[in-house]
Parts: structure tokens; sequence; C-alpha cells
């Protein structure tokens, strides 16, 4: 196919066709959409009348009579090779563009089209959405015919191609599922992916096309329409801005105060209607029908696995059966239940123990077995038994294994048996960038890492079950950690763990924030934060869970949720508490660096990710050197400022904002001309930092009273920019603070800067100064 655009070419317009009424036809669903087929099929029919030899085949959303508001048209001019076929391809793709329309076009034979189709996969699928519109239907219906049977002969051979060209576009656009702005079409999940879907049941490989999955198409082309007549063009890609009035168009509403239901439908005449539109009920729903696509696609492909791996065994063509587990057989690369399970009177524990030994054996579980334990396997009781709750454990500690065979339950509603808080948590998206999953993959994925830390801590058990429930409180009103805890001591409740052990999930819970939140937004050297620590963790056993819940919540959470830096700070305040156990005394601060303490100032110090300055004590160095820092592409991720012999030294660690070191000559440069103040440097400083976003919530100051030894602490909240710790720190010197510390933690956009300044608690009109200083330097 060629897929062309062309300006209005009135010359070529051949019979005075008027343009397709498509325009009239502008609603979302089923209707609409055949409506529009139907319009542009009365249209082309105009543009060929009935000739022997020639035929116009419609493919893609026309061939399947599932247009688009916005879509474009794929044409195919088949012909018997008859004279002039090149005149009168133009005389029908002219009129297609002065329209306005995209056109994907091509004129073949039908032994061409056939050839084509045997040697590129894509074109045999675009042949089997083949419909004929106009001119010879004999000769249509010999292509859609014998395409049909080519692809029906050819298809297990090639699949694998296809397969490795799908795997391509799912690495280049992402899963659906979990994303904030997907491609509804080329997405894992997406309408391309149910076009394979049916390409593999036309081949009679596996019924691929089931009810549930017709449904999730149906719905996912309903989004597609709302998008296109939201935005008024063709667009595939679900971005932020849009996501409200899709969901007003599709009847997914946000419920006025005190009311609930989410779906009455809505008249609505597109962008105006935005604000009535819930775009998070849009969000799971896009992310349900795309996790249905996704798992019937992946049972699809194993199906012609077996199909392929039969035909190499011959004749016979049986696989063998092997014992895994208890009750649980592997059985042609899939796990079914053994026969004496099947005829025997199902345990409450048996979908746990089938899904353990998926995840161990890293084994999908057949659709078959799925569906028996869905209809026959009996409620667990609660408490649960011994066997259920190590079955969980041993599920949960699966490792990279955890995920899929997860899924797959969930597909078939097993987890709710287990889990009934799970319907809330299902596919919850979580708007901060940093965040790479749905809330309920997000738990799953951070169980299956926290696998990685079982053998350093004494309960294993109780980290992987914290780790599934420790974010159980998003979506609920209030503080999740807090709200997330009586939630989670319910499950571990109901699961049978004794009190005790029940109330450490709760404290896991509650606490896991409490390390990386101190870490990097308090000073590790001060005694106050290390002996605040101590005091709500209690014990070593707490702290050991919690700094593997930590690092697993990271992991699973995105690459920006963690760094090495983070991960040595919070080690750092790991050790800091130990100590603090194990000699009653909190570590006291480290000595400064000798190398400043010596020699002529000013002295500069690059080594890694640290860079120390020492120069003559005078107010605004730390603002000065932060600037520089910033100036070079530099984040400051903690800054400390003491006196020493009337030596002011300044210790920063840093981190590139854009992945490239500097030049560690021109940066120790312009540090030393900078705390000289040379006024060169402060000008760049001055002309080339970076104003914070506008958008989002207004930036916030909050005061922390006796969480420092001398300072109180000035916290702010704001959108992250180049030069932002440079210009508060100028402000709070120019407003008469001493800073001796600052703490940067950055969250996908944002960041929480403390600033620790030196004396006793202010009085009201000096915070106030200080506050209205910073928010204008933000």
């Amino acid at each position: 196919m060629t897929s062309s655009t062309r300006e209005s070419a009135s010359e070529h317009t051949g019979n005075g066709v008027p343009a397709p009424p498509v325009g009239e036809v502008g609603g979302v669903g089923e209707a609409a959409r055949a409506a529009r087929a139907d319009a542009y099929d009365r249209w082309l029919r105009g543009l060929l009348p009935p000739r022997p030899g020639v035929a116009l085949l419609a493919v893609g959303g026309l061939g399947r009579r599932q247009c688009a508001p916005h879509g474009d048209l794929d044409l195919v001019l088949l012909h018997a090779g008859v004279p002039g076929v090149d005149e009168l391809a133009a005389s029908l793709w002219y009129p297609v563009w002065d329209a306005g329309l995209r056109l994907d076009h091509s004129v073949r034979t039908v032994a061409e089209a056939l050839a084509v189709a045997r040697d590129d996969v894509k074109v045999a699928l675009g042949l089997l959405d083949a419909r004929f519109v106009a001119g010879d239907a004999a000769l249509a219906g010999t292509l859609v015919g014998t395409a049909t049977d080519q692809w029906r002969r050819n298809a297990v051979r090639q699949l694998p191609a296809l397969r490795e060209i799908t795997a391509a576009r799912w690495a280049a656009h992402g899963e659906l599922a979990f994303l904030l702005e997907g491609d509804l079409k080329e997405a894992a999940g997406g309408l391309r992916d149910v076009g394979i879907l049916r390409a593999i049941a036309i081949a009679q490989i596996t019924d691929a096309l089931r009810p549930a999955v017709r449904a999730a198409h149906l719905r996912l082309l309903d989004t597609r329409d709302a998008l296109h007549r939201q935005v008024g063009r063709r667009v595939d890609r679900l971005v932020a801005q849009e996501r409200d009035g899709v969901a007003a168009l599709l009847g997914l509403r946000r419920p006025p105060p005190g009311a609930t239901d989410t779906t009455r439908p809505v008249s609505v005449g597109g962008r105006e209607a935005a604000s009535d539109g819930d775009g998070d009920a849009l969000l799971r729903r896009v992310a349900g029908d795309a996790r249905t696509v996704s798992h019937a696609l992946d049972d699809a492909f194993r199906a012609a696995d077996r199909l392929r791996a039969g035909r190499r065994r011959g004749a016979d063509g049986r696989a063998p059966r092997r014992p895994v587990a208890r009750d649980v057989v592997e059985h042609d690369g899939e796990l079914v239940l053994a026969r004496t399970a099947i005829g025997a009177r199902p345990e409450p524990s048996l979908s746990l123990r089938v899904a353990a030994a998926a995840a161990v054996t890293r084994l999908p579980i057949a659709r078959a077995t799925c569906e028996w334990l869905a209809a026959y396997c009996p409620p667990l009781p609660a408490p649960w038994p011994a066997e259920a709750r190590a079955a969980l454990v041993t599920l949960l500690g699966a490792g990279p294994g955890l995920v899929p065979a997860w899924e797959t339950c969930d597909r078939y509603g097993l987890i709710e048996g287990w889990l009934p808080e799970w319907t809330r948590l299902r596919s919850l998206p979580q708007h901060n960038p940093v965040h790479r999953f749905t809330l309920d993959r997000h738990l799953v994925q951070t169980a299956s890492e926290a696998s990685r830390y079982t053998r350093e801590v004494d309960r294993p058990d109780l980290l992987l079950l914290g780790a599934l429930l420790h974010d159980v409180g998003k979506g609920l009103p209030g503080d999740h950690s807090t709200v997330g805890a009586p939630l989670a001591e319910a499950v571990a409740a109901r699961i049978g763990l004794p009190a005790p052990e029940v109330a450490l999930i709760g404290t896991l819970v509650r606490l896991h924030l409490l390390l990386p939140d101190v870490a990097t937004r308090r000073d590790l050297a001060d005694p106050v934060t290390i002996a605040g620590v101590a005091e709500r963790v209690g014990e070593a056993t707490t702290l050991d869970l919690l700094h593997a819940l930590v690092r697993a919540d990271a992991a699973a959470t995105g690459p920006a949720a963690w760094s090495p830096w983070k991960g040595r700070l919070v080690a750092e305040l790991v050790a800091r508490v130990r100590t603090t156990w194990d000699t009653g005394v909190p570590p006291g601060p480290p000595a400064p660096d000798p190398a400043l303490l010596a020699g002529a100032l000013p002295v500069v110090r690059l080594a890694g990710d640290r860079v120390a300055v020492a120069a003559a004590d005078r107010r605004g160095l730390l603002a000065t050197v932060a600037g520089c820092l910033a100036l070079h592409r530099l984040e400051v991720v903690s800054a400390d400022a003491t006196t020493v012999d009337g030596r002011a030294l300044v210790e920063c660690r840093v981190q590139p904002r854009y992945g490239l070191a500097p030049d560690p000559v021109a940066l120790g440069a312009d540090l030393r001309r900078a705390v000289r103040g040379d006024v060169s440097v402060v000008r760049r400083l001055s002309g080339r930092t970076l104003a914070a976003r506008a958008d989002g919530a207004a930036p916030r100051v909050v005061w922390h009273r006796e969480a420092a030894t001398d300072a109180v602490l000035l916290e702010l909240r704001a959108a992250d920019a180049t030069g932002l710790l440079y210009r508060v720190t100028r402000a709070l010197d120019e407003a008469g603070a001493q800073v001796r510390a600052a703490r940067i933690c950055t969250l996908g956009g944002d960041v929480v800067d403390v600033f620790y300044l030196v004396g006793g608690w202010p009085a009201e009109d000096t915070r106030a100064r200080l506050e209205s200083a910073v928010l204008a330097a933000v």
C-alpha cells in the first residue's frame, strides 16, 4: 500500500461526485461506525461503476466497517490485466485526495496481491480485512476467498515473523494498560493487537475472539471515536488534556458530591463538557480492556506454538504430562490440573497452589484450568488455612514469575477470591510521573522486587506481604500510609497471621516512606534526626524490613524513583540508627575534609559526586556555589555549610541534570571566580537560571519545629527548575537567614527542598517574611 494525501486537484475529480457525507456521522459507537462505512461505500461506488475485470476493495477500518470519525481510507484497486488501469486508478484516488482524506492505496492483480501476502505477513493480515465495495464482485470474491485460504495454510509458518514485528512495536509504544498517555492503536493491548487476534481466529488456531475480547475491542473503538471527536482530527494517543473530554463523550462522568454513579450518559458537544468527564474512570476502563487483549494475544501465540510443536512431534502428536506440584501437571508447555484433582472435591487453597506453581515454574496456566478454578474452586475461609498462606508466600516470593501468574489469575477473577480489596485497586492510575505502572501492577511488581531481599531479613514472608499491601490505602481520602495501615492489618488477620505479625504488617505500611523521606530531606548528621527514626521504628527486625521494602518499592516505581545517591543515603540512615541502638548514642557528624582547612583560599575540590569549597567567611557563599553548579547543569542533592576557624566550608553532593558530566576544569575555574565575587560569573548565574513551571499546584512552604538540634526547618514544595536552589538560598540570605544545610528531593517534575535555618523558632512576622522571600524566588 502507498500512503498519501494531496491538495485539491479538481482537474482529476472525474465524475464530479461530491465528497462523502461522513462528517454528518460523527457519533461514537458501533452504529455510528457502520453508518460512516455505509457513507464511504455509497460515495466510492459512485466513483467506479460496475465494470468487468476491475474491482475496488476496502481494507483496514473501512474493510472491517469500523471507520473512525477522522480515519483514513485503505483501498485496493484489483484488476484482471485490463488496459488503462493507471488512468482508472487516478480517477479514483484524486477525488479522495480532493475530499481532504488520507489514502493508503495499491493497484494489483489477484496473483500479485497473493504473492506479496505470501512474503509480507502485514499484507497477509491486511487482505483478511478486504471487503468488496464496487466493480466486479466476482473478481473481488476470488481474492478474498483465496487470500483467506492462503493465510490458513501459511499462518503457523508466518506467525513467528508476525510475533517479532509485534514485539518491536510493543517495545516502541509500551503497554497501553500502564501508560497515562497510551496509543490506543499501536501500544500493547491496543487495537492493532485485536487485528492479530482476528487473524489467528481466522486461521482456526484457537478461538481468540472470545466474548470478553470482543467487548474490550468495542470499548477501545468507542474510546478512539470519542478521542477523534474531542480533538477534531485523527489522533490515537490519549493525552492527558483530552481525557476528561473523551470520558464525557463516553458517558463516564464524575459524580456530584455524595453520589457514586460515574457511568450516567451525558449530552455533550465537545470540549466544553470536559469538566464533566471522569478521566480516571476512562483510564481504568482502557487499562482493563488492554489487559484483556494482551492476555488473549499471549494465549493465542502459545496456541500457535503448541500447534507448531505438535506438527514436529509427528503422527502421534501427543505431549507428555509432567507433575510439577500437588494436583498440578505440565502439559504441552502449560499448567493444568491433575485428573485426580478434577475428579475430587476441590480445596479452597487449590487456586493459590496452582498460581504458586505457575510462578515458580514460570509456565502459563492453561485457559481451561483458569476457567475451571474460577467456576468450581470454593472460597477461602477466614482465617485462611496454613496451606493457603504457604501458597501465597510461595507465589509472592517467586520473583519474575509472579507478575504473569498474578495477571492470569486476575483476568479470570481469582484474585478477588483471595483479596476482595483488589477490585478497588485494579487499574487505578497513578498520576505522579515517576510511576510507570497502575496501582495494582505496582503492588505486584513491588512484591516481585522484594523477593531479591528475602535473605537479608528475618521474616521474608512479612516482607513479601508488606510489599503487596504497602500502597493499599491509595485512592482513598487522607495520607495513604496512614489510611492503608488498618486495611493491611485486616488483610493480614484474614490470612491468619497472629496478632503481633498483623501489627508488624501495619507498621510496615504506615512507615514505608519513612526511610527515603528522612534520608533525602533531613540532615543525617543531626542526632535529632537519627533519634526520631530510631524511636518510630523501634527495633532491628522492622528496620531491616523497611530497608528492603523501600528498595523494592523504588525498583517497582521506575528509574526516576531511585538513584545510587538515594540508596547510599538510605543505607547511611539505617547504619546510623543501628549504631544508636548498639551504643545508646547517635553517631556524631563527620569531620570536615582536612584539605579544606589548609592552604590559600579559595579551595575547590571535585571528587566524583562531591563538590567542596572553602572560602573566606561571608554570607551568600552557599547560594553562589549552588548557582555555579546549576550553571554547569549539575543538580545538588545535598548541601552543607559550616564555618571552621574563620573558613566558610560548603560541601555538596551533585548529579548531572541531563546525564552528561561537566568539564571539571571549567567548573573548578568558575567556582573559584564565583566565590571571589567575580561579577561576570554572577551575571551568568542570573541570566541563565530558569523559572519554574507555571502549571500545577502553587508552591508551598512548611515549617518544622524541633526537627533539628540547632536549627528550624523550612520545607519548600515546588516545581523543579534549573537554578531553583540558587534562587532560594540567595533569597534566604538576603532576608537575613543563615542556611547551614539543604536537602533536595526530586519527585518527577517536583521537588521537596528542606533548608536548615540556624537559630530558634522564628517569630510569626519573621516566618511570614521568609516565606514571602522564598515564594517570590520560586
